[in-house]
């Protein structure tokens, strides 16, 4: 939450962010007054984004919202059976991939981690997926060392929703467009650079080149 809990008098905001294992690259972001709410923002974002019938293969910590969020957007209805009352929640359907990987804590420090597979093959969905959450991890500490209204125990945090979207719009922007990352340079032939860097964006094929400030105000709606 941010802010985080124990700070009487201030209102708390949800934020939810995907990233794309190999290329690290945001592709849904949702902010919201609950953890529910801001999943299901995500989810219906990824939907519209190029999964429309079942989800890519998901990995999140142990908490449950993402989980019916899941189920919610892209789960179906069975079809009715004769002599029996029509169904009417939704189900989740066969082929998807959802791990969840708990930590274990001792002091607030984490000693381990449990993983959970909830839809898939147990084999399958570790190789897939991996059983960590570095990545989230990393790209939690990014946010807030570039967006201020994320940091923790500061005076900079948003009062309302809107501008705590409009921050957190900006700097996906700018991390998926302007922001080279070491882990995805590539070797250079050229006599004079030995890498290229490139941004997440560059890694998922959607652009040729780093973005400047410029571009992205003039080109973004």
């Amino acid at each position: 939450p941010y802010p985080p809990p124990g700070r009487t008098g201030r209102r708390q905001f949800w934020r939810c962010t995907l990233v794309e294992h190999d290329t690290r690259l945001r592709p849904a972001r949702g902010v919201a007054k609950t953890e529910s709410d801001g999943s299901l923002t995500v989810m219906q974002t990824l939907k519209r984004r190029g999964h429309p019938e079942n989800p890519p293969p998901l990995s999140s910590d142990g908490w449950g919202g993402h989980r019916e969020a899941l189920v919610e957007v892209w789960g179906k209805v069975p079809a009715r059976r004769e002599k029996t009352k029509p169904p009417t929640r939704k189900q989740p359907q066969a082929g998807w991939q959802y791990l969840q990987v708990v930590p274990i804590r001792r002091n607030k420090t984490v000693i381990g981690i449990v993983p959970r597979v909830r839809y898939g093959k147990r084999e399958e969905v570790l190789r897939i997926l991996g059983c960590h959450t570095a990545y989230v991890e990393r790209t939690n500490l990014t946010s807030r060392q570039m967006n201020a209204r994320l940091a923790r125990k500061t005076l900079g945090f948003s009062k309302s929703r809107e501008m705590l979207e409009a921050s957190c719009a900006w700097e996906d922007a700018a991390y998926n467009l302007m922001r080279p990352l070491k882990t995805l340079r590539v070797p250079c032939d050229g006599p004079r650079r030995r890498w290229q860097h490139r941004s997440p964006a560059m890694a998922a094929g959607l652009t040729d080149h780093l973005w400047t400030p410029y571009e992205v105000l003039t080109a973004l709606p």
